[in-house]
Parts: C-alpha cells; structure tokens; sequence
C-alpha cells in the first residue's frame, strides 16, 4: 500500500470514515445517562425532606457520576481526532490537533552515522507491518544489521552500509553477507540497504546469491512509500 504524501514530504492525514452504529451508540448512551440523572434527582428531590443526610448523599453520586460522563464523551472527541491521523495537544483550553511529523526526505539518511541509520532502517520495517524487529548490528553480527518478520511470514536479514558518493558497496561486501545470510542467519529475505551505490560486480554477485541491492534511490522511496520495502 503506498501512503499519500504531501508536496512537502509529509503523509497526508487520513480521515476517519463516517460510521452510522457509532453515531447511534454515542447517542443512546447520551440519551441513558440524561434520563438516569433525571430520576436519580427525582428520587432525591422527593426523598429531601425525610431523609436529608441520605438525599445529599445521592446529589454528590449523581454530580460525581455526571462530571465522569462528560469526561468520557470528552475522551472519546479527542481520540476520533488522534485515529484521523493528527496528535491532540493540551494546550489548556481543549485538544489540539497538530499534523504528523514530516517523513525522511531523499538525503537525510545520508546524515545518519552508522547507529542512527540501522534504526531508521528497522523503523521503515516496523512501519510497513514487520514484526519482531531487532537491531542486531555491532562486532559480532556476523553480517546482519536488522532482523524482522515480514507481513507473509518470510525472515527479513538486512545489512545496512551508510557510504557516501564515493565509496560504493563492493562485491566483497556482498560475499562477506552471502556467506551468513541465509546459512547462519536462516534469512528468506537478505538484502544490503546503502546511502550509496553498489558496483557492478557487487550487483552481479548479489543477483547469484538470491540477495537484493538497496541503492540510495531505492531506499529513498521506500521511506517515501513511493517504492516497495526489500521482501515485496
């Protein structure tokens, strides 16, 4: 599924869809708790005068209980607003609704060090709807940086290179991660995910082992939902 994205970068908020059972369920509980009130004060009011303690008694459950329900139809406004894709902020005076923060534009993850950019990685398979994401990267990953769960089941090894323009992944990159990725990794999906570009013979190596090559361009429109993720 590819998300609408703004001139900007920014996903487009998504409206939530009218719903006829929710607008009628919201109303009957309306309509009970006015009518329960409504004969708890009657009962109240007729029962004052011979039994005050017991009559004031009942005034504070049925404030109490009042005050509750307008917190809840409260609740419920702003959590609409948060499910249609915006972030209600208290400023004091009532929810605000404030537009989602912009998505990875082409470069930023150029900026990244190493660290940063193997959890942005892992933050893109979160989410497009993988489980289990782990970031693995360090001494000993023996050539796996991120590891997931893809939406069908299938096992996500990816190995992450932050280059810069002039350093391209090289075939030994790729023999080093071909040689764990699926025999000590299990991977059914393996792919390598680079700021940069790889060289041909990098390609040509991965394209024999069953292993994808995420260049620059493709990474960027992965983030911008523009392009697919490495196991589609």
């Amino acid at each position: 599924m590819v998300t609408p994205i703004r001139p900007s970068g920014a996903p487009v908020p998504r409206r939530q869809a009218f719903s006829l059972r929710q607008l009628t369920f919201s109303f009957g509980m309306v309509v009970i708790g006015v009518v329960g009130v409504g004969l708890t004060l009657k009962k109240a009011i007729e029962g004052a005068s011979a039994h005050p303690g017991s009559a004031l008694i009942v005034g504070l459950v049925v404030l109490s209980a009042t005050m509750a329900f307008v917190r809840w139809g409260r609740r419920r406004r702003v959590g609409r607003v948060a499910v249609g894709g915006v972030v209600p902020v208290d400023s004091g005076a009532g929810a605000v609704a404030c537009p989602p923060e912009p998505a990875l534009a082409p470069g930023d993850f150029a900026r990244m060090d190493a660290d940063a950019f193997e959890a942005a990685v892992a933050g893109l398979c979160e989410r497009d709807g993988c489980g289990d994401v782990q970031v693995v990267g360090g001494a000993n990953d023996l050539g796996a940086d991120v590891v997931a769960v893809a939406p069908d089941g299938r096992k996500v090894v990816l190995q992450c290179k932050r280059y810069g323009p002039a350093n391209k992944v090289g075939s030994q990159d790729l023999q080093r991660f071909g040689g764990t990725c699926f025999a000590v990794h299990g991977a059914e999906v393996a792919a390598v995910v680079t700021t940069g570009e790889f060289t041909d013979p990098a390609v040509e190596y991965a394209a024999a082992c069953g292993i994808l090559c995420f260049a620059q361009r493709d990474l960027d429109d992965w983030a911008a939902g523009t392009g697919p993720a490495p196991w589609e």
